[in-house]
């Protein structure tokens, strides 16, 4: 074969390979061109918004549906998805949804939702019924994989979310202990890595609780994990009180219901934990480390908390030690000392371990209830020896020697917290007797004095208690209801003179 036959048979065979190629290119080409508009067809018809609405629903367990889209080639924009469901979650709107439709996962039969964006969520909880309302494993409103549709075209059978920007979340949420909202936070979320993960992120915004202890939250950041209907709270940072920052991790078990929290609290002041009444009293810088969970089915909190740069003031128990040592050193007490370990459970605050003291004259240790305003607190009081020398039988009777080379005498807090009663000053005068007028009377006038000015304006009371409980057991000296009489002028003038055993007779 000449060499010109030989080029004219391998010119056409190339002719023909590049003209089979170019046919199947343009085979292609059409062919991608039917099925792009035969998916965007159906991505623009009502079909595909029914679709979306349904699994929305059925995650959440709601009935609603979207809106209309608008579409612009693969992104659509939707004013909103409303619905309403009879388990925990009562009600879910979004407003101003952006999306956009990836065929990506054709293959796979997935329709990827991508670049989602809501201007606002908002969600409405009632946690008080049934777990089971909650679809198992998920979060609301979050997908966690993919969801079957029953369908026997060649389309994707599912839809999975790779991620979603929220402007605004606000959450009512009815708890067995009252109402819990969360207004203005801010979410991104993002897929977690294993199949059904999520990482979301949250900032901003404002979150109250229904627990008394708990003040309303402004959240900065937390950083959170979802996965086979748990919630691992990675990192919680928020704000409370007037400088007060909280830090916090945790999980939660949303078929289960169940949760634990744990943290540390720090920068808050007295003054904001406590009633208008013992902010007076008490000033200091609070720090607590503390654990919330439910696992007995309530509500549990507990912790343990100093106070810093400490002052008590005021504390009747420490008054009317201050009026009986004839000194002042107890009026305003510098606390070196300010701990206890506390549980809410119910409304009722138990703390215990309770320590407070004042390096080299007081120490206190015990217990105490406080169950609404009724305080019922047992003590141990420890006191430098020699405090108070002026009372006789005070560290003879009251008072023993002890550790921490100070003398301890139990004391008992009773009362309200706005009217807190102590049983020792009773004690200290029934041991005393009517000494304290016998040493000189100067000084049993000023402590009669005393005690007037800081014990209110009826001492005569505290005294009277004093006089009973010495009548029963130690007898009266003749006229000391005179000298009574004349440190409180006419106070007791219309009462019957005391008389002496001997005199009833």
């Amino acid at each position: 074969m000449s060499r010109r036959s030989r080029k004219r048979d391998n010119s056409g065979g190339a002719g023909w390979f590049g003209k089979a190629a170019l046919a199947l290119v343009v085979m292609g080409v059409i062919g991608a061109a039917v099925l792009y508009g035969a998916v965007r067809s159906y991505l623009h018809s009502d079909g595909f918004r029914s679709l979306l609405s349904a699994k929305v629903s059925e995650v959440a367990r709601v009935d609603g549906q979207f809106t209309p889209f608008r579409w612009d080639g693969l992104a659509v924009n939707t004013s909103g998805f409303d619905a309403t469901g009879q388990g925990w979650v009562r009600s879910l709107k979004l407003e101003g949804l952006h999306t956009e439709v990836g065929v990506g996962g054709l293959g796979r039969r997935v329709w990827e939702i991508q670049g989602s964006r809501v201007q606002r969520l908002e969600l409405g909880i009632d946690a008080r019924v049934d777990a089971g309302g909650l679809s198992e494993g998920v979060f609301p409103v979050v997908p966690t994989s993919a969801v079957s549709r029953k369908s026997g075209s060649w389309l994707p059978t599912q839809v999975e979310i790779e991620g979603a920007e929220i402007g605004e979340v606000v959450v009512k949420a009815e708890l067995p202990q009252g109402l819990a909202t969360v207004s203005g936070v801010r979410v991104r979320m993002e897929p977690g890595g294993a199949k059904g993960a999520y990482r979301v992120e949250a900032a901003d915004g404002r979150i109250l609780l229904p627990l008394p202890l708990v003040p309303e939250l402004r959240l900065n950041r937390a950083k959170l994990r979802y996965q086979d209907g748990n919630v691992f709270i990675h990192s919680f940072s928020a704000s409370a009180w007037d400088h007060g920052q909280i830090d916090a991790t945790g999980e939660w078990d949303l078929r289960g219901g169940r949760y634990a929290v744990q943290g540390d609290i720090a920068g808050v002041k007295c003054e904001d934990l406590f009633n208008e009444d013992w902010s007076k009293r008490f000033i200091g810088d609070v720090a607590s480390g503390f654990t919330v969970e439910n696992y007995t089915g309530e509500p549990v909190a507990r912790g343990r908390m100093k106070i810093s740069n400490g002052t008590l003031t005021a504390l009747p128990v420490l008054d009317a030690l201050a009026a009986y040592a004839d000194t002042r050193r107890f009026r305003v007490l510098s606390l070196t000392q300010a701990e206890t370990d506390w549980r809410w459970k119910k409304g009722e605050i138990f703390l215990s371990n309770l320590v407070l003291g004042s390096e080299g004259l007081v120490h206190l240790e015990g217990s105490m209830f406080i169950r609404g305003e009724t305080l019922d607190g047992t003590f141990r009081l420890g006191l430098a020896p020699g405090t108070l020398a002026q009372i006789p039988g005070a560290e003879t009777d009251v008072f023993l020697p002890g550790e921490r080379g100070l003398v301890w005498a139990p004391l008992r807090i009773s009362g309200t917290l706005s009217d807190p009663k102590e049983d020792l000053t009773d004690r200290l005068v029934a041991a005393a007797g009517l000494r304290m007028f016998d040493v000189i009377p100067e000084t049993g006038e000023k402590v009669i004095r005393f005690s007037r000015s800081i014990l209110g304006n009826s001492p005569a009371g505290v005294v009277d208690r004093g006089v009973k409980i010495i009548e029963e057991s130690r007898g009266v000296v003749e006229g000391v209801g005179g000298i009574i009489d004349g440190f409180f002028g006419n106070s007791r003038r219309d009462e019957p003179p005391i008389e002496a055993p001997e005199e009833k007779r």
